[in-house]
């Protein structure tokens, strides 16, 4: 459970509340008809900007924002080793029965292509193409909460010129303008919150966990590369370390000095 997504989500609105409540009454920012509104318009402007398909994915591939079960690099890279350590010490073939142990599809292909012998070459295409892919997936549900976080203040604005029209209907009784101006500004207020405490942020913390992705298998297929090369375990680890920063390259030494010290 990541749980930065939900502090953030739930302390943002209880400053919003405690800001609301300070100087005012909580019940008057409740207007059944602003919230059909942004909400209906949002979905319904969404549908219409994209297949129907790609949105039900979007929803479910927004339960990545709250949850954090991603494997650290320096696993991978320890997991690579010893896949070079097996592969220096029996042959490539060795590896057919340790990638019985490999629980990530990705790093399981590569291995079972190595076994296979298949050119060197073709095995980087074929991880590589993969890897774009998924990525291009993942733009996908980025770019549909995106959109969600333009169309929602939008609509908020809609809702506003609503309210506005229907208060100037009314002009001839003074008493009603404060009230209905205040209904009017209502429905920016949900957009914009909306917005930018939901649809916006998700859509970041998707890319975030994209990037950590890509990275991750982008260490898998420079790792088989070089056992399928044949390299020394110490160089591919070396080679390996580059793509983490400096904090987790300390964190994998010293579990590998625990590793040797324990062996």
């Amino acid at each position: 459970m990541d749980l930065a997504t939900i502090i953030g989500i739930l302390v943002g609105l209880a400053f919003v509340v405690m800001g609301i409540v300070t100087d005012g009454d909580i019940s008057m920012y409740f207007n059944l008809s602003s919230i059909l509104i942004v909400l209906g318009g949002t979905v319904a402007a969404t549908f219409v900007a994209y297949p129907m398909q790609k949105v039900l994915e979007a929803m479910k591939v927004v339960s990545k924002a709250f949850t954090h079960k991603q494997e650290d690099p320096s696993n991978i890279i320890q997991k690579i080793i010893n896949l070079a350590n097996i592969a220096r010490k029996e042959g490539l073939l060795a590896l057919e029965e340790a990638s019985e142990n490999v629980d990530d599809s990705f790093l399981k292909k590569g291995v079972m292509l190595i076994v296979d012998g298949t050119d060197p070459e073709l095995v980087r295409n074929l991880l590589e193409t993969e890897l774009a892919f998924a990525e291009e997936r993942h733009k996908n549900g980025q770019g549909i909460f995106e959109a969600m976080g333009a169309y929602a203040p939008a609509f908020g604005m809609i809702g506003t010129l609503i309210g506005l029209i229907n208060m100037l209907r009314a002009l001839d009784d003074p008493s009603t303008i404060g009230p209905s101006m205040a209904v009017a500004l209502i429905t920016t207020f949900y957009g914009s919150l909306l917005a930018n405490l939901l649809f916006l942020p998700i859509a970041n913390k998707l890319k975030l966990r994209s990037r950590e992705e890509i990275l991750r298998k982008e260490i898998m297929v420079e790792g088989l590369l070089s056992i399928q090369a044949g390299e020394n375990p110490r160089i591919i680890e070396e080679k390996l370390k580059a793509f983490l920063p400096p904090k987790l390259r300390e964190g994998l030494a010293a579990k590998q000095e625990g590793v040797g010290e324990n062996g």
